[in-house]
């Protein structure tokens, strides 16, 4: 039986680009029923309305509205760093910030180890392109090592593609900040309790990353998972609910 947290902060769930709410579709059901929980579309994504223009503190802003004050706010990839992004413009929002295989900064660089550009294309046109076998592909790669994977793929699959495609706009510019942002000098000067899970596996945001993200924010709680990829809440279900759970129970 699962153990209820010890507040009742509201849950706030951010996926990843190119995918949409129902990522978290497997993780709904098994928090406590009594838990507060929003996982919302980033604007542009899901069938969610996308501000104009398509900007990123307008984004911020959109998702900011919302959620409650002092809300937990978990962010996968992208979600990651729109959450620490949201974090640092309306700290009020969240109380504790969790960061699920995100980095500050995605893209590799002299100091920082990261996506290649040329992958970060790549996987951008053939997301356009094909949509739904892409999505296939990507899920496959991250529910390695799970001991259902073929059926969690399946399952994540029909969700993700059960609601609308994401726009051009918010597909080219969730691109672009992939590409282009440092929030490295926000995360440092966070207030918040800061929390991160990544995979020794993944290829998007290689475990090299976390001596650095260790010298960031010394005080932050940074977990490496040695089987995960890029998804552990689909290869390691159990523990990423744990994970949460640990979050939800962080006293003032």
């Amino acid at each position: 039986m699962v153990e209820s947290p010890t507040n009742t902060s509201t849950l706030v769930l951010l996926h990843g680009w190119g995918l949409n709410q129902q990522v978290w579709s497997q993780l709904l059901p098994q928090l406590p029923p009594q838990q507060p929980v929003l996982a919302l579309n980033i604007p542009g994504f899901g069938g969610s309305q996308a501000p104009a223009p398509y900007q990123l503190e307008l984004v911020l802003d959109q998702l900011a509205s919302q959620i409650p004050q002092q809300s937990v706010l978990v962010g996968w990839s992208l979600g990651g760093l729109l959450a620490l992004l949201l974090a640092s413009r309306h700290p009020a929002k969240v109380k504790t910030l969790g960061l699920v295989a995100s980095s500050p900064k995605f893209l590799k660089g002299h100091d920082w180890p990261g996506m290649e550009g040329a992958v970060m294309r790549q996987f951008a046109q053939s997301l356009q392109q094909d949509l739904a076998g892409t999505v296939e592909r990507f899920l496959a790669i991250q529910a390695m090592g799970s001991s259902s994977a073929r059926q969690d793929i399946k399952q994540l699959r029909q969700a993700v593609l059960s609601l609308p495609l994401p726009t051009a706009p918010s597909l080219e510019q969730g691109l672009h900040w992939l590409a282009e942002l440092d929030a490295r000098e926000q995360l440092a000067a966070l207030p918040h309790k800061v929390f991160g899970l990544y995979g020794r596996l993944d290829s998007l945001v290689p475990a090299a990353v976390l001596p650095l993200l260790q010298q960031l924010r010394p005080d932050a709680d940074w977990t490496l998972l040695d089987k995960a990829s890029h998804a552990p809440f689909i290869s390691h279900p159990d523990y990423f609910l744990s994970w949460v759970l640990k979050l939800l129970a962080v006293e003032d």
